[in-house]
Formats: structure tokens, C-alpha cells, sequence
């Protein structure tokens, strides 16, 4: 492969090893799927990293790259580099972002917000917090003008 692409960053977050290893501080992610990365693409292929990483990766392969002589692409998204091209397309209709979005809530519950997108419950994969809004329904008006009849605004 010329290039891997590894969306998943903390893939095993709550997993007895990644647990374990964050807790004694050596690792904040198992790097599993990075691994696969490094060991799939070619040598002298691309591996972006999209996915979100933190702290130290437990048997990171910095040999093998090294080796393979890999270009690593990484980091947070330059949302400002994209806006120009992308708002076009959600304002016409092309793109629905709306699509991921899987709660609304009031700003003052982004800890629950936080805590069920990192538990991955409530099949949560995207929230949006509304100042000002005082419920799940009314955090989703306000955000999309309307209002989902399923309880606790998941769309």
C-alpha cells in the first residue's frame, strides 16, 4: 500500500492493557492500530494520523518506520483551512454534518456530554452543546430548528 490512513487514535480506550498502562503513566494509548499502519503501507509510504493521541504509545515500532523510511502526516484538523470550501457545501445542501451528530445538550451538561462520548454510551459519536438552552430538545431547536421526539435528543 503507498499510504494507511489510522482514524481510530484511542482504539482500545477501557481496555484492561490501556488501562493498566495509563495508570502506571507509561502509555496513553495502545497504538495497536498504528502498529497495523506502520506494518501495512509500503516502504517509503505515508501513514496519516487523524486519529487523536496522547501521552506515550506502548510499543510504537519507531525502528520499523524508520526503517521503511515512512512519512508521517499528523495532527488536529486545520478546521480555519477548510471552512471556505466546506460552508458552501453544508449551506447548499451537499454536505450534512448533522448526519454525525448523535446529541444536543445544554452547554451547562458538557461533562455529561464529555463522559458519554468517552464511555461510548448511548451510542454517542457527536455532541453539540447550545448555551443557553435549558433541555436536550431545546439545545437541538435552537441548533437545527427541530426538534427530535426521541428522549434525551439523540438524533
Amino acid at each position: 500500500m503507498d499510504a494507511v490512513i489510522d482514524a481510530v487514535g484511542f482504539e482500545a480506550k477501557g481496555s484492561l492493557t490501556e488501562t493498566v498502562l495509563t495508570n502506571l503513566k507509561l502509555e496513553g494509548s495502545s497504538g495497536k492500530a498504528l502498529r497495523q499502519c506502520i506494518a501495512a503501507v509500503r516502504r517509503g509510504g505515508v501513514v496519516s494520523v487523524p486519529g487523536v493521541y496522547a501521552g506515550f504509545i506502548h510499543g510504537f515500532l519507531f525502528g520499523d518506520a524508520f526503517d521503511k523510511g515512512l512519512t508521517f502526516k499528523m495532527g488536529q484538523t486545520h478546521v480555519h483551512a477548510w471552512l471556505g470550501e466546506l460552508l458552501p457545501l453544508i449551506e447548499k445542501g451537499l454536505l450534512k454534518p448533522e448526519e454525525i451528530v448523535t446529541h444536543y445538550m445544554p452547554f451547562e451538561e458538557a461533562a455529561r456530554g464529555y463522559e458519554i462520548f468517552e464511555k461510548r454510551e448511548e451510542e454517542c459519536r457527536k455532541v453539540i452543546l447550545v448555551p443557553g438552552a435549558t433541555s436536550a430538545q431545546a439545545a437541538q431547536k435552537q441548533a437545527t430548528g427541530v426538534v427530535n421526539p426521541m428522549p434525551g435528543g439523540v438524533v
